[in-house]
């Protein structure tokens, strides 16, 4: 109790020692509030205020420009494509995060190695962004027998659509073959009981199929028309006779040969192993042709990082690495749900598709708002995937603001553009910041 003096009244406000609502003095709260207060400042308030004072400063930093850094951002292409490609980061990139940890977080409840797999989902998270970004380099490679995602692609492709063997084949000299709408065709007309000789070169003998075998002249048969199609090139100089079949020569094993008459396809049918052929009797009188099939270049699956695809394609390597950071959360959130309320709901008859979505999902509303907004915040800033990833051909069709702040502050020496980029990515940033401060203090209320 306070004790009073004998006038009655209470001690002099000097006497009383002034304490915090933690019961801590002030004077010492603030004697260890003051070093980080000190790198606060430094650290934090300094940059945001020299930032936007250089902003409105010219390149030497001595004049006004006013606005015209400014307007640069509206006007330059460069820093048009980085807020373009910015604003398809914020969308995208949290988005599809955010649900893949939802899927991952709900499905990975209902099985037994689910501590596993949330592991191995999460273990992108340990890796930093210069490693991933060199990995999904190497994963995104043009060439399928480097890059491991066009080997999975054209694999896929391949079994479905197989690739010519032939793509460099072409007539020799003396050959009885002509051009034709990216194949060959024959410039007389054939006829049964006849032997057709098509020899073609530009194949190399180790990249022949492995189902060629040694090629034989096809005999004339009665009503039928006959033929091979071989590779006639014999390695040594001088070696072998010119359109004749040569012993150390090889068939064009599965090359197909179309007989057209009229400008239709009146038969067709495809060499065997040895590169021999039969036709029936209608192609007599018609002209065999070589479609263009024979011939297309391999599929080398797709250009992911060309102008088209390279931004969708960075987004996806940093889904990779974040989809864990949603689900864990998520998870969390998730083993917080009471599950009265979800037996409930199946007892009432609903199925699992309406309990995720009429109940599981509001429940969780708080927790997908607080990953999608700490997503989007950090996705305002990324810098390291799309230095890294994309090739020198599309670094600019997949540029964001980060990088082109770096890019205008030290590769095109004009600070006060690199300025007036940072002020408007605070700028962007300060809403997602406030809605996530708005809405904690909502949730502190409850």
């Amino acid at each position: 109790m306070t004790s009073v003096t004998a006038s009655g009244s209470a001690p002099a406000p000097e006497a009383r020692t002034r304490k915090s609502v933690t019961g801590t003095r002030k004077a010492v709260a603030a004697l260890f509030l003051l070093p980080a207060l000190v790198l606060l400042g430094a650290l934090v308030v300094y940059p945001i205020g020299y930032s936007l004072v250089r902003s409105f400063l010219d390149r030497s930093g001595d004049a006004f420009a006013g606005f015209d850094n400014y307007r640069a951002l509206f006007t330059d292409d460069s820093v048009r494509t980085a807020l373009k490609n910015t604003v398809i980061w914020v969308v995208l990139a949290p988005t599809v995060s955010t649900a893949l940890g939802l899927i991952f977080a709900v499905l990975t409840e209902r099985v037994r190695w689910g501590t596993a797999f949330k592991l191995v989902v999460f273990m992108p998270m340990a890796i930093s962004m210069l490693a991933a970004g060199i990995i999904f380099r190497l994963v995104y490679d043009a060439d399928p027998d480097k890059g491991v995602l066009n080997a999975v692609w054209v694999g896929v492709h391949d079994t479905f659509a197989e690739s010519s063997a032939f793509p460099n084949a072409h007539p020799g000299r003396r050959s009885p073959l002509a051009p034709d709408q990216g194949g060959f065709v024959t410039t007389s007309p054939v006829h049964t009981g006849q032997s057709v000789a098509l020899p073609l070169v530009g194949v190399a003998p180790d990249t022949m199929p492995k189902s060629s075998e040694r090629a034989v002249r096809a005999k004339p048969e009665p009503g039928k028309v006959t033929g091979t199609a071989w590779q006639d090139f014999t390695r040594g100089k001088g070696v072998g006779t010119l359109g004749a079949v040569d012993a150390s020569e090889q068939g064009y094993a599965g090359m197909r040969i179309e007989a057209v008459k009229g400008g239709e396809v009146v038969a067709s049918t495809t060499a065997a192993a040895d590169g021999t052929f039969t036709l029936p009797a209608a192609a007599d009188g018609a002209r065999l042709r070589l479609p263009a099939s024979n011939f297309k270049e391999p599929y080398n699956g797709v250009e992911w990082l060309g102008p088209t695809l390279v931004t969708p394609a960075v987004i996806g390597a940093y889904v990779w690495m974040w989809a864990g950071f949603a689900m864990v959360l998520i998870g969390a959130g998730l083993a917080s749900v009471p599950r009265e309320l979800l037996e409930a709901a199946r007892v009432d008859g609903a199925g699992e598709w309406q309990v995720f979505r009429r109940v599981t999902v509001p429940l969780l509303a708080p927790v997908l708002a607080v990953v999608t907004v700490t997503l989007m915040i950090n996705v305002l800033k990324i810098f390291d995937l799309v230095f890294i990833i994309p090739p020198g051909s599309s670094e600019h069709d997949a540029n964001v603001l980060a990088l082109e702040l770096y890019r205008k502050g030290f590769s095109e020496d004009q600070p006060g553009v690199a300025s007036a980029i940072a002020v408007f990515l605070l700028l962007l940033v300060i809403p997602v910041m406030l809605f996530n401060m708005r809405r904690l203090r909502r949730e502190v209320r409850r």
